[in-house]
C-alpha cells in the first residue's frame, strides 16, 4: 500500500458493538473534545502551567515516536516515503489534530526549517476558545510534541517543533516550526524546558520494553479488533473512477453520450462493459426511453433472429402469437448488443440494414416498419481480426465503430481497486444483512497486489465470498481465496532504484507480515530454511 492509498477504514479497526478499538493493531480508545479540554483544565489546575505542558508535550513526542515505529514495522512501502513529507500531514488530519493547510520540507541543513506546517482547526487551540477564550501564549503542546517525536523517528535525528503562531491567541492559523535540535539558535530556549531532555535515544530506551511486549503479544488479539466507518462509496452513475485512464475514459463517454452517434466498447472480460453503457445512456438525451440489452453469443440464431426483429404469429413452429423484437421496442432508445463479435454472417447483414436504412421486417411478416435506435455494441474479441479473417463484415464494424470506448484491466487501474471493494463490500452488507465493517490492512494489501484477471466482476465475487467467510466485523487475509496468498507480494521500485539486498529485505519483511508473523510459513513460502530467515532478520534488526 502507497502513502496515497492509506485510509482510516484500514487502519482503524473496532468492534461495531464496542468493547476494544486499534489503530495499526494497537489498541486504542476513543475520547471526546470536551473531555479531553476538561482533563486539560484540571492538570492545569493540580499541577500549574509549567507541569501541565512539559507532561503534554513529552507524552506527544512519545505518542509520535511510537506511531513512526508502527508504520515502519508494519507498512514498510508507506515508510518507504514518509520522508517525503507527504505522510505526516496526512497523520494529523487521521488523527483529528487539524487541517494542514501546508506542510513544506527541505533537508534542515540551511537556515530554512527542515520542516515549516500551517494548519487551522487545531483541537487544541479549540479546546482553549470554548473552555477559557482567547489564550496569552499557544496551546498545540501534544501537536508539537507528536510532531517532534513522529520525525525524530523518519529522520533518526533529534527534532523539536515550536509554535510561533496559534488561533488560539487570536492568529489566522497555527504555525509549527521544525529544526534538527543542533540547527536551532537561542530561539528555542525558551521552549526546551517543556521537552525535558527527551530526544531519540532517551524515547526509544523508555519505550523499549513496551515494544518488546507487544512483539510477543497474541496477534489473534489484534485480528479480533475490527475496522471503522462502514463504506458508502454508493453514487449515481458511474461509481468508481479515480484512476487517470478511467477518469479519461469517463469525460470521453460523458462527451459522447450527449449525440446518438453508434458507440463500441472493447475490453477483457468483467471490466464492467455493461456498467459503462447504463452510464453513458443515463447521461444522454434517451435516459427517458428504455435501454434494451442482449448477449448475441448466449442464444442460438433462429432465437436471436426472433428476439432481436420479433416475428408473426405462425411464421415458424411454436410462433402462437405476434412478437414485438427489442430493436422495436427499443425505437427512440438505446439497443445494447453485448457479444457482437459472435454474431453469424446472416445476423451480421441484418444488423447493418437495421443501421443504414434505420427499418426492420418482423419473421414471416412482409411489412416494413421504420425505427430509430441508438445502437451500444461491446465485446471482449479483436473485430480487427476478425474482419481479416473474413468472420466479420468489414462495412458492420465501421458502422459500429463511429466511436470506440477501451475499459483497462483492473490491473492498470489500481488507484480504484481499494475503492470499488469498499463500494463491494457496502452491496453485499446491505444485500446479506452483514456488518462487515472494512479490510484489515494486510487485507487491503492482499486486494492491491492481485493482478485481477477476472477484473471487476472478479473483485465482486471475492468480496461476495469475503463477506459470506468472515467473522468479522473486519475482512482478515484468511477470508481471501488461497490464490491472493500465493501471489503474496509485487516488488515495486519506490523513491528510484534499490539495492538488491534492500529489495530482498523488503520482500521477506512484506511476506512475514502477510502470513502474520508465521516465520515457519515464510521460510517455506520464500523457499528458505528457518535458521536463514532468522538469521536474516536479525541482521534487520540490526540495522
Amino acid at each position: 500500500m502507497k502513502t496515497s492509498q492509506l485510509d482510516l477504514r484500514e487502519l482503524l479497526s473496532f468492534k461495531p458493538h464496542g468493547g476494544t478499538m486499534s489503530f495499526l493493531g494497537r489498541r486504542t480508545y476513543l475520547t471526546d473534545m470536551v473531555s479531553h479540554g476538561l482533563l486539560r483544565k484540571e492538570l492545569l489546575a493540580t499541577f500549574g502551567y509549567e507541569m501541565t505542558r512539559t507532561t503534554i508535550t513529552r507524552s506527544g513526542f512519545i505518542r509520535g515516536w511510537l506511531l513512526a515505529e508502527q508504520i515502519k514495522r508494519q507498512m514498510p512501502e508507506v515508510w518507504d516515503e514518509a520522508r517525503e513529507g507527504v505522510l505526516g500531514p496526512m497523520i494529523c488530519s487521521m488523527f483529528g489534530f487539524g487541517e494542514v493547510l501546508s506542510s513544506h520540507r527541505t533537508d534542515g541543513i540551511s537556515d530554512a526549517p527542515l520542516v515549516e506546517t500551517y494548519f487551522i482547526g487545531s483541537y487544541e487551540a479549540e479546546q482553549q476558545l470554548r473552555l477559557n477564550g482567547l489564550s496569552e501564549n499557544v496551546t498545540c503542546w501534544e501537536q508539537v510534541g507528536f510532531a517532534s517525536g513522529y520525525v525524530s523517528h523518519i529522520e533518526q535525528r533529534t527534532v523539536y517543533f515550536i509554535e510561533s503562531e496559534c488561533q488560539a491567541k487570536g492568529d489566522c492559523h497555527c504555525h509549527l516550526i521544525g529544526k534538527y535540535i543542533e540547527q536551532w539558535n537561542e530561539e528555542i530556549d525558551p521552549y526546551l524546558p517543556y521537552f525535558n531532555g527527551i530526544n531519540i535515544d532517551t524515547v526509544q530506551a523508555e519505550v523499549h520494553d513496551i515494544l518488546k511486549v507487544e512483539e510477543y503479544f497474541p496477534r489473534n488479539f489484534s485480528q479480533n479488533l475490527d475496522l471503522s466507518v462502514k463504506a458508502n462509496y454508493v453514487r449515481c452513475g458511474y461509481p468508481i473512477n479515480n484512476s487517470y485512464p478511467m477518469q479519461k475514459l469517463i469525460d470521453m463517454a460523458m462527451t459522447v453520450a450527449k449525440v446518438p452517434t453508434s458507440i463500441l466498447i472493447t475490453g477483457e472480460s468483467g471490466v464492467g462493459k455493461e456498467k459503462l453503457v447504463e452510464f453513458i445512456h443515463q447521461h444522454s438525451d434517451l435516459s427517458d426511453k428504455p435501454l434494451l440489452a442482449i448477449n448475441c453469443g448466449a442464444i442460438t440464431e433462429t432465437l436471436l433472429d426472433s428476439e432481436l426483429f420479433g416475428h408473426v404469429k405462425g411464421a415458424f413452429t411454436g410462433a402462437d402469437n405476434h412478437k414485438v423484437g427489442l430493436i422495436e421496442s427499443a425505437n427512440g432508445g438505446t439497443l445494447f448488443l453485448d457479444e457482437v463479435g459472435e454474431l453469424s454472417p446472416t445476423m451480421q447483414t441484418k444488423l447493418l440494414r437495421v443501421i443504414q436504412e434505420k427499418q426492420i421486417r418482423r419473421v414471416g411478416d412482409n411489412c416494413i416498419k421504420d425505427v430509430d435506435v441508438r445502437i451500444i455494441s461491446a465485446t471482449n474479441k479483436d473485430l480487427e481480426a476478425a474482419v481479416e479473417s473474413g468472420e466479420f463484415r468489414q462495412d458492420l464494424y465501421y458502422r459500429l465503430n463511429v466511436i470506440k470506448l477501451t475499459i483497462p484491466p483492473l490491473r492498470n487501474r489500481g488507484e480504484d481497486i481499494l475503492p470499488l471493494a469498499r463500494y463491494f463490500l457496502a452491496d453485499f452488507n446491505k444485500k446479506l444483512n452483514r456488518n462487515i465493517t472494512g479490510f484489515n490492512y494486510k487485507t487491503a494489501d492482499l486486494l492491491l497486489n492481485y493482478d485481477w484477471p477476472g477484473n471487476i466482476r472478479q473483485l465482486a465475487n471475492t468480496i461476495e465470498r469475503a463477506v459470506v467467510l468472515s467473522d468479522g466485523p473486519q475482512v482478515m487475509p484468511e477470508d481471501l481465496p488461497e490464490e491472493f496468498h500465493q501471489n503474496i507480494t509485487k516488488p515495486s521500485v519506490n523513491n528510484g532504484i534499490k539495492p538488491l539486498n534492500r529489495i530482498e529485505k523488503d520482500y521477506i519483511i512484506s511476506v512475514l507480515e502477510t502470513l502474520n508473523n508465521n516465520k515457519a510459513l515464510t521460510a517455506k513460502k520464500l523457499g528458505m530454511s528457518l535458521a536463514t530467515l532468522y538469521r536474516k532478520l536479525k541482521e534487520y534488526d540490526e540495522e
